[in-house]
């Protein structure tokens, strides 16, 4: 079976538990404001590979993951192409290698029976996901996205009732993702969900911004400066991470 690779990063830090092994792959429906990766968005585009080429790629780098460490999935958005990840994690976990998905969770179909047995499959050979939750509200996250948060919620409870380990995550965007209101009901939210292991809240950053450039494509957060120790100190608090 053959999937789009965007990358991969050798020797991930900040990409689940311990040092990761992260596997970028192409093609995301979602336009975040904020994406650092842009360029991983065009489902067409990307390096094809088969699902044991990665493995065995990815093994060479086993002796540094420690016991906590393993391999991780991102994007792009990697449940564009639910089947491929299912292959590739199912050759992984016959490895006995740890296996963490990091996603927004834009595919997902809590309607069609037919796509939940095909995620649920794939959880199967799934330890831990990221979830990453741009806005707790559904205007705002059309705003931020260009689509709506019902089925990612959706997937975030749905997780929690089969008993999938999840990481919660939410980027802090000053003046659009940080107001009292919404970080409130976001960690109310969380607080719902017995299967979170971690809440985190990320300060937005502009790094990827020369990549939006260099597609000419308008970067709509130009001037916006990251949040400091404070207001994440705060944020923190609202969400009742603190």
């Amino acid at each position: 079976m053959q999937g789009r690779i965007h990358s991969f990063e050798t020797f991930g830090s900040v990409d689940g538990p311990g040092v990761r092994f992260v596997i970028f792959f192409q093609g995301c429906r979602l336009r975040c404001r904020y994406c650092h990766n842009p360029d991983s968005w065009k489902v067409d585009a990307g390096e094809v590979y088969e699902a044991s080429a990665i493995v065995k790629k990815a093994l060479r780098y086993q002796g540094y993951w420690g016991k906590e460490g393993g391999i991780t999935v991102s994007g792009g958005e990697a449940l564009l192409q639910l089947d491929f990840l299912t292959e590739l994690f199912r050759l992984f976990k016959e490895q006995g290698v740890n296996t963490c998905l990091d996603t927004a969770a834009g595919p997902f179909d809590p309607k069609s029976d037919e796509y939940l047995e095909r995620f649920d499959t794939l959880m199967q050979f799934t330890d831990l996901v990221m979830l990453d939750i741009k806005h707790i509200d559904t205007h705002m996250h059309k705003k931020i996205t260009g689509f709506g948060n019902e089925n990612i919620l959706s997937c975030a409870k749905h997780l929690d009732a089969i008993g999938k380990d999840m990481w919660i995550r939410h980027v802090l965007v000053p003046g659009l993702t940080d107001d009292e209101a919404s970080l409130s009901k976001l960690g109310e939210f969380v607080r719902t969900l017995s299967r979170v292991k971690r809440f985190e809240l990320l300060p937005y950053h502009n790094f990827g911004m020369f990549k939006w450039q260099k597609l000419s494509i308008p970067y709509t957060l130009d001037g916006v400066v990251p949040p400091d120790e404070a207001a994440l100190e705060r944020a923190k608090k609202l969400c009742g991470i603190l």
